[in-house]
C-alpha cells in the first residue's frame, strides 16, 4: 500500500463517547494470527489433539490435499483450512468458553509491517483473528477503472489503490494468516462514508454489487495486476468469505439482505452493541462492536482503537507527552471488558482495530498486550468471527436463549452448573445487575 492510506476524517468526540458512531476506516498494514486457543475446565470440548486443560494447544493441521487452481489461478482449493476447532454443544451444567475476537479493518501489509507482526503474535499466543480485507488493496492503481463503486465515478476510492509491491506483500500475509487458522473477511472496497454517496446511503442492490466486486478483486488479482508468477491464495474465496464489516459502521440495514443473499453467515457492522450474547438479524449473526469501559471516564465507547483515539486526542498525532497514558487507558479498558465478561456472563468479546501507528503506536501495544494476557487463560479461546459463528451454530438454541437473559457483567445467580443444568432462566438469572453509565 505504501502511503496509499488516508487518515480518516475524525468524528465528533461526544458522539463517540456515547458509542453512537465509529470510524471503521481503512487500516494499512498489519498482522495476523494463528489458531484458536485450546480449552480448559469449563470451556468447550478440546480441539484436535488438545486435551482438556491444555489452554495453549493448537488444533492439528489438515491432511495434505491436491491443489486445484480456480479461475485465473489467483486462488486455489487446497483442502480444508488448517487449525480449525471442532465445536460441539455445551453439556448440561457446562460453563461456556470465553470467546475473544481480535479483528482488523482494511487488512493489508505496508511499510509499517503490522500485518506480519500481529500475524506472528497471533501464532505465538494461539489466537486466530479476523482480517477484513479491503478489495482495492489487491487492485493496482493503473487498473483502478475495473472498480465501479455505487454512487461514485468508476475508479474512485477514498482509500486509493495499491502498488504491485504492496499487493505482493499483502498476498504473502493473507496466505500465511489463512494457513495459520485465521479468517479472511471483507471490509468491502472504496471505504465511502457519510451522507454524500457513503455506504449508509446504498441500497441492497448496490451492496450486492460491492460484495461481488470485493470477492472478484480477490479471485482475479493475477489478471488485474499481471503478477502471474506469484503463488495463488490457498482458498476458494467464494466459500471462505462469510462475513464483513462495513466502512465507518454504516449501512447495515440494507447490507444485511445483500449479505444474506451472498451467503454471509455474520455481519460485524453494527455499533453500540452491549457485552451480551449475540442474536441474528434475518438469519445472519449480528456481531457488533461493543460498548466497553473507558477507565477514569464516566462513559463507555466502542471496542475499537479509533474510538479511544477520538475520545482522547481527536487526532492521529496527539500530544506525545500524553500518548503513553492514552495507550494504557485503552489497554485497561480492554482488560476491564474482558474481566466483566470472563467473570460474568461469558458473552463473546469483540475487538476491532486498524493496522495504524496512531499516536505513536500506543493502540497497537495495547492490543498486543491484551492478546498476550488473555489468550492463554483457562477457558479462553481467541478465535475468528467465523469460528464464533461455528460455535454459536453448534449450540442448542434454547441454551443460547438462556444465555441472552444475562445482562452485561452478570454471572448466573446460582452458578453456572445450576444455570446450565436446565433450571428456568427466570429463577436463575437474577443477582446484581451492572448498571451501564448513561452515555446517550
Amino acid at each position: 500500500m505504501h502511503s496509499l492510506r488516508k487518515a480518516p476524517a475524525l468524528l465528533a468526540v461526544a458522539a463517540l463517547a456515547a458509542g453512537a458512531v465509529a470510524c471503521s476506516a481503512a487500516g494499512g498494514s498489519g498482522s495476523g494470527t494463528g489458531s484458536a486457543a485450546g480449552s480448559g475446565p469449563g470451556a468447550a470440548p478440546a480441539v484436535g489433539r488438545a486435551e482438556p486443560g491444555n489452554a495453549g494447544t493448537r488444533p492439528e493441521a489438515a491432511a495434505p490435499h491436491a491443489v486445484r487452481l480456480i479461475g485465473d489461478g489467483s486462488t486455489a482449493d487446497t483442502g480444508p483450512q488448517p487449525h480449525q476447532p471442532v465445536f460441539t454443544r455445551l453439556k448440561p451444567g457446562e460453563r461456556p468458553p470465553q470467546l475473544v475476537v481480535f479483528s482488523w479493518d482494511g487488512a493489508g501489509e505496508d511499510s509499517q509491517k503490522l500485518f506480519s507482526h500481529f500475524r506472528e503474535v497471533g501464532e505465538r499466543y494461539n489466537a486466530a483473528m479476523t482480517y477484513f480485507l479491503s478489495g482495492v488493496y489487491l487492485l493496482p492503481g493503473d487498473h483502478k477503472d475495473v472498480y465501479a463503486p455505487p454512487k461514485h465515478p468508476r475508479g474512485a476510492s477514498d482509500i486509493g489503490f495499491n502498488d504491485r509491491q504492496g499487493i505482493t506483500d499483502t498476498l504473502r500475509e493473507l496466505r500465511l494468516a489463512w494457513q495459520n487458522g485465521s479468517e479472511i473477511g471483507t471490509h468491502f472496497n472504496g471505504h465511502f462514508c457519510g451522507p454524500n454517496g457513503g455506504v449508509g446511503t446504498w441500497s441492497s442492490d448496490e451492496w450486492s454489487s460491492e460484495i461481488q466486486q470485493a470477492e472478484g478483486f480477490v479471485k482475479n488479482w493475477k489478471t488485474n495486476s499481471g503478477l502471474t508468477k506469484l503463488d495463488p491464495l490457498p482458498f476458494d474465496y467464494s466459500k471462505e468469505l462469510v462475513g464483513g464489516r462495513a466502512p465507518c459502521l454504516e449501512g447495515q440495514h440494507n447490507l444485511i439482505p445483500a449479505a444474506k443473499a451472498a451467503g454471509f453467515r455474520y455481519d460485524a457492522s453494527s455499533i453500540g452493541g452491549r457485552q451480551t450474547w449475540p442474536s441474528k438479524i434475518d438469519g445472519v449473526w449480528d456481531f457488533p462492536l461493543q460498548d466497553i469501559p473507558v477507565p477514569g471516564r464516566a462513559f463507555e465507547t466502542l471496542s475499537m482503537d479509533y474510538n479511544f483515539l477520538a475520545n482522547q486526542s481527536g487526532t492521529v498525532h496527539g500530544d506525545p507527552a500524553k500518548q503513553a497514558a492514552w495507550g494504557k487507558q485503552m489497554h485497561d479498558g480492554l482488560a476491564a471488558a474482558f474481566e466483566r465478561a470472563y467473570n460474568g456472563n461469558r458473552a463473546p468479546l469483540f475487538i476491532g482495530d486498524h493496522f495504524e501507528s496512531w499516536n505513536g503506536g500506543v493502540y497497537m501495544k495495547a492490543v498486543e498486550d491484551t492478546v498476550k494476557e488473555v489468550c492463554g487463560k483457562e477457558g479462553v479461546r481467541c478465535v475468528s468471527f467465523k469460528q464464533v459463528a461455528d460455535w454459536m451454530d453448534a449450540q442448542d438454541p434454547a441454551v443460547l436463549a438462556r444465555l441472552r437473559t444475562l445482562d452485561v457483567g452478570q454471572a448466573p445467580k446460582g452458578g453456572w452448573n445450576t444455570f446450565m443444568g436446565g433450571a428456568p432462566a427466570a429463577a436463575t438469572a437474577g443477582g446484581p445487575e451492572r448498571i451501564r453509565p448513561a452515555v446517550r
